[in-house]
């Protein structure tokens, strides 16, 4: 997947231009600094800096995406025309704000989660923002967890719909496996009939559907037992709280919770 060039962004943003800049500042020059407002994990960082020079301002770089940085710290330094300063500040900010609040609420909740079951993985999912998909996928690896599909050409994943029109999950699975044979084949399971009948059929992996954390238990035992080679991943209106409740009943949790619904961080930026 292909992500949205910066420019286009930029394009949004301007419009016709900066009327209140261009209306009150000339040519002059100077520096600006970006400083975190509160503890997080950063990401954004990279494509902040990107906007800046794409608006032919010089930047500096004081901390790293991926890495926690603390409440107060300056992230960056931007020097150049400050009327250009201005022109990308909200943008820049935008992008940090909410990549950051992405990889921070990922990164709890892999630290929560691996507290109680040490490598499961937490996931994405596509619920995003239209547009915007890439960054917050990004984000959500610069938290640690992992992407999941970025669109429906990356994986096989027979949902219940389908279902309710193929007719049975072997049929789906079936169909899946005779399209192509190097691409993962992923069901959606209901129950724990369900998850029999994908394991049994030879799903690559199994997303166990809104289960509460004892079904998902038990489904997870039985597919095992029928094969221990499939993924089980564990979906479904998960929040921060219960994430870690299934992290003994799953090799994946995927939470949309992480893409739609993190809060922002705080970044500030100031004319020095």
């Amino acid at each position: 997947m292909s992500a949205n060039r910066l420019s286009d962004f930029i394009s949004e943003d301007v419009g016709e231009g900066d009327i209140t800049s261009n209306t009150l500042l000339g040519d002059e020059t100077g520096k600006a600094h970006i400083t975190a407002n509160e503890e997080c994990i950063m990401a954004g960082l990279e494509e902040a800096a990107l906007i800046f020079i794409e608006l032919g301002l010089r930047t500096v770089l004081h901390a790293k995406d991926g890495h926690k940085v603390q409440e107060g710290q300056e992230v960056l330094v931007v020097e150049g025309r400050l009327k250009d300063v201005l022109l990308g500040e909200r943008l820049a900010l935008n992008f940090m704000m909410r990549m950051s609040g992405i990889a921070t609420e990922t990164r709890n909740i892999v630290d929560a989660c691996g507290k109680v079951r040490p490598g499961v993985k937490i996931a994405a999912t596509r619920k995003t923002t239209p547009g915007f998909r890439f960054y917050e996928k990004k984000a959500v690896r610069l938290g640690g967890g992992d992407p999941h599909r970025y669109g429906l050409d990356d994986g096989i994943l027979i949902k219940d719909n389908h279902l309710a029109i193929v007719g049975s999950v072997t049929e789906a699975v079936r169909r899946a496996k005779a399209y192509s044979f190097s691409k993962k084949v992923e069901v959606e399971v209901e129950d724990l009939e369900e998850a029999e009948e994908a394991a049994k059929a030879g799903a690559d992996i199994i997303m166990l559907d809104n289960m509460d954390p004892d079904m998902a238990g038990k489904c997870y035992q039985e597919i095992k037992r029928i094969d221990g080679r499939i993924i089980v991943e564990a979906s479904g209106g998960m929040t921060p709280e219960t994430a870690p409740l299934y992290a003994n009943c799953a090799d994946v949790i995927s939470i949309g919770w992480i893409t739609h619904s993190a809060r922002s961080v705080q970044f500030s930026l100031h004319i020095i």
